[in-house]
């Protein structure tokens, strides 16, 4: 599976679901469903890859504001969901987490932003499709995000490196 493919399916998953993030996961395990196990692994491995990249820092305190507050759990949450926004809403946060004040102008903390069953869309695809558990892709996520840590809390910080977050979020 090429990247190309890989954004097509998040995309017509997406739509399909009108941008519901459980949906969108019924309809992933659907589409993926309908491939090859070794596709269904290849899409893993590209969804997994992309999960990491956006283990940031900066992508962090975005969650934070955007939701009022996210824990690691929660913020593996946004990530799947970043990942179920597509390629340019994902490209363009990790280029500028700023950013998502534009490009996602009808977020709603309230529908959007946890999308953890998109993560589990390949391995219930590959179950259904073999019987068995999707095998270990042989990642590992790092200790730390990347990037320089800092505050969430430091309402100043927080203005400063997101100012249209901040004000759409903040305070």
């Amino acid at each position: 599976m090429y990247e190309t493919d890989f954004w097509q399916l998040i995309d017509e998953t997406r739509d399909a679901a009108e941008g519901d993030p459980d949906d969108q996961a019924e309809a992933l395990v659907e589409r993926l469903a309908q491939l090859t196990p070794d596709d269904v692994v290849d899409f893993a491995r590209l969804f997994e890859a992309r999960f990491q990249r956006a283990y940031r820092y900066d992508l962090w305190a975005a969650a934070y504001l955007m939701l009022d507050g996210a824990s690691e759990d929660t913020f593996d949450f946004f990530r799947c969901w970043l990942i179920g926004q597509g390629r340019e809403v994902f490209e363009g946060a990790l280029h500028q987490p700023d950013d998502l004040a534009e490009l996602v102008p009808d977020f709603d903390e309230e529908e959007d932003g946890e999308a953890e069953d998109l993560g589990y869309a390949a391995d219930e695809a590959h179950e259904q499709l073999t019987g068995l558990p999707l095998p270990d892709l042989g990642t590992r996520q790092p200790r730390q995000p990347e990037g320089d840590s800092f505050d969430f809390e430091d309402a100043g910080q927080m203005a400063k490196r997101f100012p249209r977050l901040w004000e759409l979020y903040g305070g």
